[in-house]
């Protein structure tokens, strides 16, 4: 290929190659025939060899030694050659290259140009990649060329003030008063940049806010106009005027409007005008309209109006368009806190966008149905819900039955039809949900005394109907071990009859236990729901027991202390065995959302503190000596703590009736009660709350519990946290409780963080908070110099 090959005979070359090694070829030798020409002196084809080198720069090739041929074309006098040579600098050039700078004097001069095209082009190639200092250089170039007398050049130069701007902020002052006094401009394209240069000074700084809200009546002319004005072939689209500059100037009068009575109550009725009188018929119509919509729900409009604005997304609900459908959801969900009402007309058509085949719909259509569940209505949207729930995508089933468990907790009209409700979607989607459903289920059902027969006549056929449910195994052996007794008596009034024996729920345990779909979690519920059954039933705790013996030399760590230590029970404390099996007392949530059977150092309700006058050592006595024993065989090897003479103690007292009433949480924590570690709050920003607990565990070892929380209106996922410390501190995180964050506060999140400083160093603390919140992401960081209770934690 000869190297005055022409620009269209290149790309038909590069074209035709067949492979792209033929095509890496075309291009190297073309390359280095634009190379050899650069050099030459005198060259006439200088504006036809960078032509094609941009072109090779457009198929992603290396084009950088091109960049010096550009600045020289810059500066030469024939037009032909600036149009390329300012392209040039566009595509290769950018701030950050000292060839830039080369390049300044020539816009100066060019600026300055007879020629408005000649301006146009410097004006157009500062706007793409000037840097802070070439615009401090030229803004005053700029600002005289905003008060030309040609429209042409005015329209340019406000474009691209607007850069210069955003590059160099210091300088809104410079175009406040050119920017207004463009407005007064006929031409089209001149108000189009006007407004854009206005609404960038206005999103800058808060006193050209205040200024420019002075000229909302010149907005609303201009606006006015527009909608009312008759057919103009050089501006209509689709029917619309102008649509771009509505556009804009709606955007500009929402930012305006925003927080300021005045101003507001003089758009309201443009915006009533442009509501009603667009056509939403065509994609341009509804353009408009979705701007008006955003721009009644941001600003301090009348009441009346924004139930219009809320009509109109909800007919955009019923547009064939997906994309239409879908910025009407998203807005809908964004008001559904303060118009909710009005929301709530729609909610048909909300329900019905579940059903869409397209997933972020779905999604979209999802999260919005959640917003409006109410006690009102709570009955019939859990009803839809639920539905979908059984046919929705995997990818949406935890955001599902996480979003119905919330509602449920909240909207809940009797405790029967929340336990029916949780009982359903763990039947549905079970493995799906959080990892705190089964405690906040098991909380739920304990509370609901009258409803003990009812469930676990319900779990248990759950349970013989499908086992690989894990959540739902879980929540039915613990029921069948804590109410086993009831299940067996058959006396359920609000549930059909079914004769139980004792082998048919041992059997039932046993095929948890011996099934390969039970996680190690679910067959440690089964073992302790058949070692309960052991009080519960007569006839067959020997069969129990061989059941329970079997797992003594389990390969699970953990089921085969369970097993032992019941083995225990049996051969050596059968006495205690009924004290520490007996029913468990009601469930109470604490403000932190913790259960009182969680290790979060809170104190059972039924227990008091009292104060007790050590005077001399009181004589052991024989019940004491038995709960040692007890403690000694589940791994408390210490010997209990004598009070010192003359010292206070605090002793829980409880108020049980029956003689082992201490006993009763002997499986959830046999140690004795410790005082709470103080609790401080580290982070609080954004409606999440970050706070920090310690204990410490040895002279280097520290426990930090991190809390986290949510009291905003909408829900947080992706939550998670990192943390940093000296590297002379050894740390380690245990896996989070979980990483979602419901709204209102409703449910938190737990960390746990381990350290070890062995050389004693001065302890900090570097935390990471990542989130995601209405598909926003956020990422913040606090830093943690002191940590509560150390000198005093034991």
């Amino acid at each position: 290929m000869s190297p005055s090959v022409p620009l269209q005979e290149m790309i038909r070359a590069i074209r035709s190659a067949r492979t792209q090694c033929e095509e890496r070829g075309v291009i190297q030798r073309e390359c280095a025939a634009i190379r050899a020409q650069f050099r030459q002196a005198d060259n006439g084809g200088r504006s036809h060899n960078l032509a094609k080198l941009l072109y090779v720069h457009m198929l992603g090739y290396p084009a950088h030694f091109g960049q010096m041929e550009c600045v020289r074309m810059i500066a030469s006098p024939r037009y032909s050659e600036k149009r390329v040579g300012y392209l040039g600098a566009m595509m290769l050039l950018d701030e950050k290259q000292d060839a830039s700078l080369l390049i300044t004097n020539s816009i100066k001069n060019d600026l300055s140009h007879n020629n408005q095209y000649v301006q146009s082009l410097a004006l157009c190639t500062l706007a793409c990649m000037g840097s802070p200092e070439m615009c401090r250089d030229l803004a005053p170039e700029i600002d005289r060329l905003l008060r030309a007398s040609n429209s042409y050049i005015r329209k340019k130069a406000a474009l691209c003030a607007v850069h210069i701007i955003r590059k160099v902020p210091d300088l809104w002052e410079l175009f406040a008063t050119a920017a207004r006094s463009l407005l007064v401009e006929k031409n089209h394209g001149v108000l189009h940049g006007a407004v854009v240069l206005i609404t960038e000074l206005c999103n800058r700084n808060a006193e050209t806010l205040k200024r420019f809200r002075k000229i909302v009546p010149d907005l609303v002319q201009i606006m006015k106009g527009l909608v009312i004005s008759g057919y103009s072939p050089e501006h209509d689209v689709a029917g619309v005027s102008d649509p771009f500059l509505q556009v804009r100037i709606l955007r500009l009068l929402r930012i305006l409007g925003h927080n300021n009575e005045a101003a507001s109550d003089a758009m309201n009725d443009l915006l009533a005008q442009v509501a009603t009188n667009t056509d939403s018929t065509k994609t341009v119509g509804n353009a408009v309209l979705y701007e008006t919509v955003l721009t009644v729900l941001d600003i301090k409009s009348e009441s009346g109006l924004r139930v219009l604005a809320v009509n109109i997304l909800g007919r955009f609900l019923l547009n064939s368009d997906r994309n239409i459908r879908y910025i009407a959801m998203t807005s809908l969900h964004k008001i559904v806190g303060t118009d909710h009402n009005a929301v709530q007309r729609h909610r048909g058509t909300i329900v019905d966008c579940l059903k869409d085949q397209d997933a972020s719909v779905k999604r979209r259509a999802l999260e919005l149905s959640l917003a409006l569940v109410s006690a009102t209505n709570v009955r019939s949207m859990m009803k839809e819900l639920l539905l979908f729930l059984s046919s929705c995508p995997p990818e949406l089933k935890a955001q599902a039955a996480s979003g119905i468990f919330n509602a449920a907790e909240r909207y809940a009209p009797s405790q029967r039809w929340h336990i029916d409700t949780i009982l359903h979607v763990l039947t549905t989607a079970a493995g799906d949900v959080r990892d705190e459903t089964v405690p906040n289920l098991i909380q739920l059902i304990t509370n609901a005394s009258e409803l003990h027969c009812y469930t676990v006549h319900k779990l248990y056929r759950a349970l013989l109907t499908d086992i690989s449910q894990q959540s739902l195994v879980q929540v039915a052996c613990w029921c069948v071990g804590e109410y086993g007794d009831l299940l067996l008596r058959g006396e359920c009034q609000e549930i059909e009859p079914v004769e139980v024996t004792e082998d048919d729920v041992l059997d039932a345990l046993e095929t948890v236990l011996q099934s390969h779909m039970s996680s190690p979690a679910t067959r440690g519920f089964a073992l302790t729901a058949t070692m309960k059954l052991s009080t519960r039933i007569n006839d067959n705790v020997d069969r129990i027991r061989k059941i329970v013996s079997i797992y003594g030399s389990c390969i699970d760590v953990e089921l085969q202390q369970r097993a032992v230590e019941y083995n225990a029970l049996f051969k050596k404390y059968d006495h205690m065995r009924a004290a520490v099996l007996e029913r468990m007392p009601v469930i109470e949530k604490n403000c932190s959302g913790h259960t009182n059977g969680d290790t979060a150092g809170e104190t059972v309700k039924e227990s008091q503190t009292v104060k007790v006058k050590q005077v001399e050592p009181l004589p052991p006595q024989q019940p004491a000596n038995q709960v040692c024993d007890l403690l000694d065989l589940l791994g408390g090897s210490e010997d209990p703590p004598q009070p010192s003479q003359g010292s206070t103690v605090h002793l829980p007292i409880s108020t049980g009736s029956t003689a082992g009433g201490e006993l009763l949480d002997l499986l959830g924590g046999l140690e004795p009660t410790r005082p709470s570690a103080p609790t401080i709050t580290v982070y609080e920003k954004n409606g999440v709350t970050l706070t920090l607990s310690c204990e410490k565990q040895s002279d280097s070892g520290l426990t930090v519990t991190l809390t986290a929380s949510n009291s905003t209106d909408s829900d947080i996922s992706s939550f998670t946290l990192q943390a940093a410390v000296p590297k002379s501190v050894q740390l380690h995180m245990k896996a989070p409780s979980g990483d979602y964050l419901p709204a209102q506060a409703t449910a938190r999140v737990t960390q746990m963080v381990v350290l070890n400083n062995p050389n004693k160093v001065n302890l900090k603390m570097r935390i990471r908070i990542s989130y995601s919140r209405l598909g926003s992401a956020f990422q913040d960081t606090v830093q943690i110099d002191s940590f509560p209770g150390l000198t005093t934690a034991t």
